[in-house]
């Protein structure tokens, strides 16, 4: 019987298949079927640890990045204020009699502690006024540790804000966020100097934006959150998570 040559074309196909898997079935076997050393074992162990921490990383949600841009660009700010002890001598009555001796008496040292931002590499910095207002003293301390003295260049009751300058070169100003581009809901951090215990993060939302009736100042056009600011945290820096500044830490 002779095959047609349709036939004959079958026949050899199926045969080259047939061998294809063949050595498809060999270059297996030969792979999986061998003893499995233990540095495989180790290596195999290692990359599914590594998948498991990178899995980790991505789901994790951090701000550390944001505190890691603006933390440098906030500074501690401690005052200094000397005052005398009120004494029967500021009487008219004793000034008539004994003269004026307004000076008897110690005087004593008066301290606060707050925030400020550095907003300028040539050594400018925001606070609020009511820290710096009426203090013989300035200090800041940087977020190296440094101290400096300060002077102040402007302030404003009126919006509790001011300006002090340190006399230092290439200082790191923070970034500002644009403007109108906080909503209510977004998160923010408040980095200040709480209680004088150094710089300190805290977390919360916006709650409100344009509160202009709390009544603490003339001017008022402030940001509500529920993230916790402490007694010196005033004048610290409000960011959102990309690290910009939003506002100022004024009151509690």
């Amino acid at each position: 019987m002779q095959l047609s040559r349709a036939q004959l074309i079958f026949v050899l196909k199926a045969a080259a298949a047939g061998f294809a898997v063949a050595l498809l079935y060999a270059a297996i076997a030969q792979r999986w079927l061998q003893p499995v050393t233990k540095v495989e074992i180790v290596h195999a162990a290692r990359e599914a640890d590594a998948s498991r921490r990178a899995a980790a990383r991505s789901d994790r949600i951090s701000y550390a990045a944001a505190v890691a841009a603006a933390a440098p660009s906030v500074v501690n700010i401690y005052t200094a204020t000397q005052t005398r002890p009120a004494s029967g001598y500021d009487s008219p009555l004793f000034e008539q009699l004994f003269g004026d001796r307004s000076g008897v008496g110690e005087q004593n040292i008066r301290t606060g502690a707050g925030s400020g931002v550095v907003v300028s590499a040539a050594g400018y910095i925001v606070t609020n006024n009511h820290l710096i207002a009426d203090t013989d003293e300035i200090s800041v301390m940087l977020n190296t540790g440094e101290h400096y003295p300060a002077r102040v260049i402007g302030s404003d009751p009126e919006t509790d804000l001011a300006v002090i300058r340190i006399e230092l070169q290439d200082l790191p100003a923070i970034a500002l966020a644009p403007r109108d581009s906080l909503r209510v809901g977004d998160v923010v951090l408040a980095i200040g100097n709480p209680l004088g215990a150094g710089q300190t993060v805290t977390m919360g939302i916006v709650s409100a934006t344009g509160r202009d009736s709390v009544g603490l100042h003339t001017f008022e056009d402030f940001i509500q959150t529920d993230a916790a600011i402490n007694p010196g945290n005033s004048g610290g820096a409000l960011i959102n998570p990309r690290g910009e500044l939003v506002g100022v830490n004024t009151a509690i």
